[in-house]
């Protein structure tokens, strides 16, 4: 362990230890006491001078007055200039300097052996000399590490903030530091920290400072000054199978070697609120580890269910497939997950005000036996349980590029009162990807290596005034990151951590863990599957046959089927055009072409287009979608458009958004 003072700027006052000698006694000596000399050269410096002073000035009054005004102005002088020194040697320095100009205004006017002058040289003047021998000896001896931390401190700025004592433990030191009132602030100290690390040649990360939330010029600064995180270590499973999702959830380690832990529902013991995540970092970062760890860690869990957008094809999350509980790619099928989840929340909402839960509880997640958690007066109802819900969205920059940067912002803002958490994961997460609101609503986050430019928007200022530094990573760290959430002390918001790592040969086990909660995990309760199948429709109640299309496509490709549509099968690609006939120039565009039908047919056909749409699981419509059906039929674009306005005021459709529809179910009588 390195000292935190450094190598400072030998002084008069630093001992010099024998081994830096020649060797022989003599010299050996001589080295010892040249600390001490510089007192007594004084003291009989301070003799000569006042025997020169009387031969020059004697009985002069003009002299005496310059003498007094000088020795006044120098020991005012010293006294000034021992302002950033403690008081105990400021104090020391202006008595020697005021008792020593004394006595040769007097020796100079006088003479040095008039009266009791000389009696007060050589009795003042070694007790003086003796006073910072003295001092010397006590601050060599009792006092070195104080005067190396002062010495750091003055280096960064800091020469009058005082270091308490502090405290040990494997590959850390605390201590305590109390600022100069009234002139310094914690703010100060956050702005030095870059210095201190330099001065104790450590990484930028390596040296942080936790303010005291009751003092504004105190805290604790923190040195780590080896990196423990440097070794990769590896996914070896959930920590907790079959347990709560109220439990902690083990990501990683933090540089001490202590669990990384975050919790997503609340807990109105603990004192804990619910919350949504946000997960960023760079290209190469590690964020799909710390995506894998958060998820296996979800999935494992008994009470939870799993809603996966990625529209990366689930490169990362594949082993994992058959545990979500809904998991699609990226466009269309993301905005209908997403309207389903707006329609999910208020449902979910009621349902646990209804059964008298303020928040989601690991007890909501139970069949509802107990009368205190009933929708009926005075008796258990035996409703089925209510998951918690987990509706995370990877590569969430797609997504917002498709639907826009408030896409979120419903969800993020209600959904965490529904027993409801958003994970949202993007490299950049700046206020021109996603909207400000839906920032504001994701307070916990996981941030790992980043452009040092883009670190105000990952982690907020005060972690990041503490001491985080995610742009000191880059891609250069993969897994590397910070904390911050709530359950997790302040302490650790600027305590650097690392994921587990997951390699190839992690894959079954993930196909196992995805097995277990296919079979063991939670199941959707009907409130939540109800209000997804009103809104999506096949597109979540068919949602386990999703990669069946492809599979079909590429065994009928392999099977030899002809790629060409069968009508234009007996089309010479080598025949020649025929000639222009008369009416080929007609302008086409700008025409309001096609037929208009009469109302029933009208409604007819509408209801027909709409029901072809529901039966695809095509749940989100817009203009570019009746392109097709138009043609078919030869209808009009505006008369298209005036049905469609007619069907959101009959509340067959519903606004969502951007000019696009959304097709509300039609209940049906048993």
């Amino acid at each position: 362990m390195k000292s935190l003072g450094g190598d400072l700027v030998a002084t008069w006052e630093d001992p010099i230890h024998p081994r830096n000698s020649g060797g022989s006694t003599r010299s050996y000596l001589v080295r010892r006491l040249q600390p001490h000399l510089p007192p007594w050269l004084g003291v009989a410096g301070v003799g000569v001078a006042g025997a020169l002073g009387n031969w020059r000035w004697e009985g002069s009054a003009a002299a005496g007055v310059g003498l007094t005004l000088a020795s006044v102005a120098l020991t005012g002088a010293t006294w000034w200039a021992g302002k950033p020194t403690s008081s105990q040697r400021r104090l020391h320095s202006a008595i020697t300097v005021a008792a020593g100009s004394a006595w040769l205004t007097g020796a100079c006017l006088a003479g040095p052996m008039t009266g009791p002058l000389a009696d007060l040289y050589l009795m003042g003047g070694p007790v003086m000399a003796l006073s910072w021998n003295v001092r010397l000896a006590l601050r060599t001896s009792d006092n070195a590490g104080e005067s190396s931390d002062k010495g750091l401190l003055a280096k960064v700025g800091l020469a009058r903030a005082q270091i308490g004592q502090a405290k040990v433990t494997p590959n850390r030191v605390t201590a305590p530091l109390a600022l100069e009132p009234g002139e310094q602030t914690n703010e100060d100290v956050a702005k030095t920290l870059p210095n201190i690390a330099s001065a104790l040649d450590v990484p930028t990360t390596a040296v942080r400072y936790q303010p005291d939330p009751d003092s504004a010029r105190r805290g604790e600064l923190v040195i780590v000054p080896e990196d423990m995180l440097r070794d990769v270590v590896d996914w070896v499973g959930p920590s907790l199978p079959g347990g709560s999702i109220a439990d902690p959830l083990v990501i990683g380690r933090y540089d001490d070697g202590s669990p990384m832990q975050l919790w997503l529902p609340g807990d109105p013991k603990a004192k804990r609120n619910s919350t949504h995540l946000l997960i960023a970092g760079g290209t190469g970062s590690g964020k799909g580890d710390a995506a894998l760890n958060l998820q296996t860690e979800i999935l494992s869990r008994r009470d939870v269910i799993l809603w996966l957008s990625d529209p990366k094809a689930f490169q990362d999350f594949r082993p994992l497939l058959p545990a979500y509980d809904w998991a699609v790619e990226g466009g269309a099928p993301t905005e209908i997950m997403v309207e389903a989840v707006k329609a999910a929340i208020p449902a979910r909402t009621r349902w646990l005000g209804a059964h008298n839960y303020r928040q989601w509880l690991p007890e909501a997640a139970q069949p509802q036996t107990d009368p205190a958690h009933s929708c009926r007066k005075g008796e258990a109802c035996g409703c089925p349980g209510m998951p918690f819900l987990v509706v995370w969205m990877e590569e969430a920059a797609n997504t917002l590029r498709y639907m826009g940067d408030d896409a979120f912002t419903g969800i993020a803002q209600e959904a965490r009162s529904a027993g409801t958490s958003l994970i949202v994961s993007l490299q950049r997460p700046s206020y021109d990807q996603m909207s400000t609101s839906t920032r504001a609503s994701l307070p916990s986050v996981i941030a790992l290596g980043c452009d040092p430019r883009d670190e105000g928007f990952s982690l907020p200022d005060r972690v990041l005034d503490a001491g985080a530094h995610p742009g000191a990573w880059g891609n250069r760290r993969p897994g590397y990151c910070y904390a911050v959430s709530t359950g997790i002390p302040e302490d650790r918001h600027a305590t650097p951590g690392r994921t587990w790592h997951f390699p190839e040969r992690a894959t079954p086990m993930l196909e196992v863990l995805a097995d277990w909660s296919a079979r063991h995990g939670a199941s959707p309760d009907p409130i939540t599957a109800q209000a997804a199948e009103m809104v999506a429709g096949k597109a979540y109640t068919d949602r386990s046959a999703d990669e069946a299309p492809a599979a079909e496509e590429d065994e009928m490709t392999e099977q030899g089927e002809p790629l060409v549509d069968p009508e234009d099968s007996g089309i010479d690609p080598e025949r020649e055009l025929p000639e222009t006939e008369q009416g080929d120039d007609t302008p086409i565009f700008g025409q309001d072409t096609g037929r208009k039908p009469g109302p029933e047919e009208g409604r007819r056909l509408l209801a027909q287009a709409l029901a072809e749409f529901e039966a695809a699981g095509q749940m989100i419509v817009g203009p570019k979608d009746f392109n097709d059906w138009m043609a078919r039929h030869n209808l009009s674009r505006p008369w298209v458009s005036a049905r469609l306005k007619e069907a959101y005021l009959e509340g067959r459709l519903a606004d969502a958004g951007r000019g696009k529809w959304r097709i509300i179910r039609q209940m049906t009588n048993a």
